[in-house]
């Protein structure tokens, strides 16, 4: 069916397919859409001409169907095929390239021998190859957002299913678009680099690095984008501390957009953790609501910062899923704040998806461990997965062996870091080692392997205090 078979009387009810046109997009459609034949020809004949320029262009376009005109496409993919078999050795020139399309069966679909010379033809000098390949990989996404706006509207019209869950869809291939558009420029030799490298060593931190609220911890491990941080405790043990701590640390101190995701505790209880570690009101007041008057002042000097705190997410949401995972991340670009840091709490406690019914549960934790890794590197962020211990590890100092219902998780971790707390059988804190927890660097990519730092735990406070003598 044809753009021209709607009529204005069509009726968009339950029937209608995702692909369906919106009534308002049809003049948009029936329109040619962005291009330019007269620079993909040049692309073309550019590549026919000189060698060089094949490795050029194929470096700049994302593929064949940068081309609006399909036998642009056939003709590309003819050269490109030719150039890999002979290792960039030969000269591709246009009776090698009707050789190549004659044997595929599409030599009379692109035009004859002919139209190869006039690709030829409609480029003085193969010396702009590379500013004609940027016009149409430009163009090309022009098209590609054309077509996502339309399918987006046409399914906005058609209002089947969930709304939440087509808003997320939508936000999954916008950021597609945008990740798909997008081309860097490549710099990855050494001399690229060189300088680069010195200006981040002559500042003496990695710019990208995010550091810890504990300067102890911070001195061996650092969280950089595309990392996965492992953070393990049996229960009571303070990984939920150690998590919205650091949440809150990296949000409200070092102003970087942040998302928690909190799967076992609501809004309201994190709002009080956070209140009580910010101001040093007990936890149990604010639980309560039994404020006194020396606490609301500690709360008005907190209280414009919280105002102020849009790029600090706490999603207590249930159900948590990769792909909502991903949606909530997506949603803060979209509103100009960019994460910085994911916090999950906990890893176990997600809801796996698009698993078989015969899959076990470490199986399952395994992959939601997997997925938090591809999140990371995805949006070039550290994600931090709090995890639990299985009940072998109460009552000694943990392994990286000892996480509840999957022991791989730790493989997919760039750092891992274990929480002891020695409780006695009935859950106090006491013994020699009371109101200490200690954070077991259990892997690393540098030296602190197996080192050991002690922190204060506040509990009334709601947080993990770092002992350093020289922390204020």
């Amino acid at each position: 069916m044809s753009i021209a078979d709607f009529t204005a009387d069509d009726d968009y009810g339950p029937e209608i397919e995702d692909d369906l046109p919106l009534p308002a997009a049809r003049q948009a459609l029936e329109r040619e859409q962005p291009n330019d034949i007269q620079a993909e020809q040049a692309v073309l004949g550019a590549m026919m001409l000189s060698r060089p320029v094949i490795d050029d262009v194929i470096g700049i376009l994302r593929g064949g169907a940068d081309f609006y005109r399909p036998a642009h496409e056939m003709i590309y993919g003819a050269i490109r095929d030719l150039h890999d078999r002979s290792g960039g050795t030969v000269d591709v020139d246009p009776i090698l390239v009707a050789g190549e399309l004659a044997a595929r069966g599409q030599l009379t679909q692109v035009g004859g021998a002919s139209y190869l010379h006039t690709c030829v033809g409609a480029v003085p000098t193969a010396a702009n190859a590379e500013h004609y390949a940027e016009k149409v990989r430009d163009l090309a996404a022009w098209r590609k957002l054309i077509e996502t706006g339309t399918r987006l509207a046409s399914q906005g019209y058609a209002a089947l299913g969930q709304a939440s869950d087509a808003v997320q869809a939508a936000m999954a291939q916008l950021q597609e678009l945008v990740a798909g558009v997008g081309v860097a420029e490549q710099r990855q030799s050494v001399a690229d680099r060189w300088e680069g490298f010195l200006d981040e060593q002559e500042a003496g931190l990695d710019p990208r690095a995010l550091d810890t609220p504990w300067p102890d911890i911070s001195e061996v491990v650092q969280l950089l984008p595309g990392n996965l941080i492992l953070v393990g405790a049996a229960t009571g043990g303070g990984k939920s501390l150690f998590g919205m701590n650091l949440a809150a640390h990296a949000a409200l101190h070092r102003n970087r957009p942040v998302l928690v995701a909190s799967m076992e505790m609501m809004g309201s209880e994190l709002m009080a953790r956070l209140t009580s570690a910010e101001t040093g009101i007990f936890l149990d007041r604010l639980v309560r609501r039994q404020l006194k008057e020396e606490d609301w002042n500690r709360i008005a000097k907190v209280s414009d910062v919280m105002r102020n705190a849009r790029n600090f997410i706490l999603d207590d949401a249930p159900g948590q899923t990769l792909s909502k995972l991903r949606a909530k991340l997506r949603w803060m670009i979209a509103q100009g704040n960019p994460p910085g840091l994911l916090v999950a709490d906990y890893l176990q406690l997600m809801t796996p998806e698009g698993g078989k019914s015969s899959d076990t549960r470490a199986t399952e934790v395994g992959a939601i461990s997997r997925g938090l890794k591809n999140i990371a590197v995805e949006f070039e962020i550290p994600v931090v997965a709090l995890a639990q211990f299985n009940r072998g590890a109460v009552g000694r100092r943990p392994a990286v062996s000892d996480f509840k219902e999957s022991s791989s998780i730790e493989q997919d971790a760039n750092i891992v870091i274990l929480l002891h707390r020695e409780l006695a059988e009935d859950g106090t804190d006491t013994g020699p080692t009371a109101g200490t927890v200690e954070a077991i660097i259990a892997k690393s990519r540098n030296s602190a392997n197996g080192r050991v730092i002690p922190l204060s735990f506040q509990g009334h406070l709601a947080r993990l205090a770092s002992m350093a003598r020289d922390v204020t």
